[in-house]
């Protein structure tokens, strides 16, 4: 909105240099266009970090499902606190 606002006060034409072309703007234009840009460019480095953050989640997550898979046979996994404190404490009495 901001942007916008300061945009419709500077209405006055401009040269806009390209390197390759010269040409007369309006500023209002100049302005909108570079905002537009900027932002388009900021969203779409921001969706292509958000797809590889998605694939290192799907990757790790599928590592961490073999890993459980690899070792679930080396001993039971007890899932409920209460029971599995009840089993460390008998690892942990003495024999009578």
């Amino acid at each position: 909105m901001l942007i916008a606002i300061f945009a419709v006060i500077n209405v006055d034409p401009v040269l806009v240099n390209f390197m390759f072309a010269t040409t007369s703007a309006p500023l209002i234009l100049v302005i909108l266009i570079s905002a537009l840009l900027g932002g388009l460019s900021t969203g779409l480095f921001g969706i292509i970090r958000q797809y590889r953050l998605q694939r290192e989640i799907k990757g790790l997550k599928r590592e961490l499902d073999e890993s459980r898979a690899l070792h679930s046979s080396d001993r039971p996994v007890i899932q409920d606190r209460d029971l599995l404190a009840e089993h460390d404490n008998r690892l942990l009495k003495p024999a009578e």
